[in-house]
């Protein structure tokens, strides 16, 4: 995401290349770039200059120090400066109440009905017992596609097909709660194509009638300026307490989300990309900031690792590496954890200095499936016993899995390298050894 506003701002930067102060004449040009592609990136015009502004009047005051250069300094200006114009720091999402109540506004299409079943999933990783409303009257479908995203999750959802009063849909489904112990309610409400009066009026009655804990927006990131222009709308009649930004993993400009906070001064909450109903995260505009400057996120790698992979698995595979007992059945669960934590073209992009090598790259979420397929069509013994795979056992892999020998045979040797690379990890001490989500 934010791929080429990334590219134009590393070369705003190399502006300063070679320079050895910044001043007046030569930070110019860099900060014209810098303007030029925010506007290219949908941001509106006016939050793009005094943005400029502010990253001119700091670097010009700053004093460049012997151990960086003025483009190193200007990196962090600029990065300080995006991180406040997308809120500064992470807002708190606030679930209180007996039960807590989440009311979702937004125009159809924008993934809203999606982001109540990313958000229930979210909830239960966070002890809470969710209950998802379905308070779409005239869309048939979002009724149908709120119960199946909750046979997904396991979360019960409430609905009355049959009635035409949303408010009282979201009245019932609170007794409904309350009666089932469940201690947040999101009620999912009607989207329209566009922003009329009778969706403004409806949704207002329901917060009315309800007084939700919480009200966020849903907006499409990929609609840019005219998404901001939609929240602005919807803050007008709602006086919502939180912004989410989906379709992050689509051609994101990156306009919304530099120019939402601005513009209606409520915080961006969460972020969602893909489809996945894990594929949702809590918004940090500094880490927001770092990835848009190429930096990665280290940080949210970290803790999705930490969210997928256990910690007593985790000991129990140390212990199979330090013995050199690390089978084909460890490669192949490591492999299905690896794939919980998210899109992988996005997960490598969160790794410094990486995003910018692989952006022109295309990485599938299927890059796995021939190793699987392989390693599917291992007999349990030949999994737990990888030296017993002789060329026979290769061919019947091969006809197995249709993957040519020439695949097999490769995955086999590149195997056979990664468990010599454990070995000579034998000889490390324990402590620089720890498998991912592992605390020390």
């Amino acid at each position: 995401m934010f791929n080429n506003l990334t590219e134009r701002l590393d070369s705003a930067f190399k502006n300063l290349k070679g320079e050895a102060r910044i001043n007046e004449l030569n930070i110019a040009n860099t900060v014209k770039d810098i303007r030029r592609a925010l506007i290219d990136a949908d941001v509106n015009y006016k939050i793009a200059k005094e943005f400029t502004d502010r990253v001119k009047d700091k670097a010009v005051g700053e004093k460049v120090i012997n151990a960086i250069s003025p483009g190193q300094l200007m990196v962090k200006i600029v990065q300080d400066e995006l991180t406040e114009l997308m809120g500064g720091q992470e807002a708190e999402f606030e679930v209180n109440g007996n039960p807590a109540i989440v009311l979702i506004a937004g125009l159809q299409g924008s993934g809203k009905t999606t982001f109540a079943g990313k958000l229930a999933n979210y909830l239960k990783t966070q002890k809470k017992s969710p209950l998802l409303v379905a308070a779409d009257i005239y869309r048939p479908a979002a009724i149908d596609q709120l119960k199946i995203l909750g046979e997904q999750i396991g979360v019960d959802v409430y609905s009355e097909p049959d009635t035409k009063d949303a408010v009282a849909i979201a009245e019932n489904a609170i007794k409904e709660a309350r009666s089932k112990n469940k201690n947040v309610v999101i009620i999912d409400t009607a989207g329209r194509l566009a922003i009329d009066e009778t969706m403004m009026t409806e949704v207002a009655n329901i917060k009315s009638a309800v007084n939700p804990s919480e009200i966020l927006f849903v907006v499409d990131s990929m609609t840019g300026q005219d998404a901001v222009n939609t929240a602005k709308a919807f803050n007008d009649r709602l006086d919502f307490s939180g912004v989410v930004l989906t379709k992050l993993d689509g051609d994101t400009r990156g306009g919304a989300a530099l120019s939402i906070q601005y513009t209606v001064h409520k915080p961006i909450k969460f972020v969602s990309n893909g489809e996945k109903l894990d594929a949702l995260d809590v918004f940090y505009p500094e880490r927001m900031a770092q990835r848009i400057l190429g930096m990665g996120d280290i940080t949210t790698l970290v803790e999705k690792a930490q969210a997928q992979f256990d910690e007593v698995q985790a000991k129990k595979l140390e212990k199979k590496i330090r013995k050199n007992q690390f089978d084909f059945q460890d490669f192949h669960d490591q492999l299905q954890q690896i794939k919980k934590m998210g899109n992988l073209k996005d997960l490598m992009g969160m790794i410094p200095g990486v995003g910018k090598a692989i952006k022109d790259i295309d990485i599938s979420d299927d890059a796995f499936k021939g190793i699987e397929a392989i390693i599917g069509s291992m007999t349990p013994f030949e999994r737990a016993n990888p030296d017993v795979i002789n060329q026979g056992r290769r061919q019947r892999i091969s006809s197995g899995s249709g993957r040519n020998m020439e695949e097999v045979n490769g995955f086999m040797k590149q195997f056979e390298q990664m468990k010599q690379m454990m070995k000579m990890m034998n000889k490390m001490p324990m402590s620089g050894m720890r498998m991912p989500g592992m605390r020390r």
